[in-house]
């Protein structure tokens, strides 16, 4: 692994877990419940990251490898994100026929 490879992973391995811990300290307490499956919106992180990660490791010359991990990657990051999206759409209908029907 060269210097710049390992510089490059290190400073996006940093850079997530800033990130991160930034969006959800910016959650109140109060909205962890209802809106928790929107955060799995937060794996559009992974998404970037997967993509910023296949770009460095390509600069490395390890096209194989890092295309199948990237692919991985972004392909599970999909799934939990559109399914956070369907979940809290979901909640979301629940609470609006509530308020029809109750006020």
């Amino acid at each position: 692994m060269s210097p710049e490879l390992l510089i490059g992973s290190i400073t996006l391995f940093v850079m997530a877990i800033f990130l991160g811990v930034e969006l959800i300290t910016k959650v109140p307490a109060t909205l962890h419940t209802p809106l928790m499956s929107g955060a799995n919106a937060i794996s559009g992180i992974s998404i970037v990251g997967a993509l910023i990660g296949a770009n460095v490791a390509y600069a490395g010359g390890d096209t194989v490898t890092s295309g199948i991990l990237s692919f991985v990657a972004v392909v599970l990051a999909m799934i939990n994100v559109v399914g956070g999206f369907a979940v809290t759409n979901r909640m979301l209908n629940m609470i609006a026929g509530k308020k029809k029907r109750g006020a």
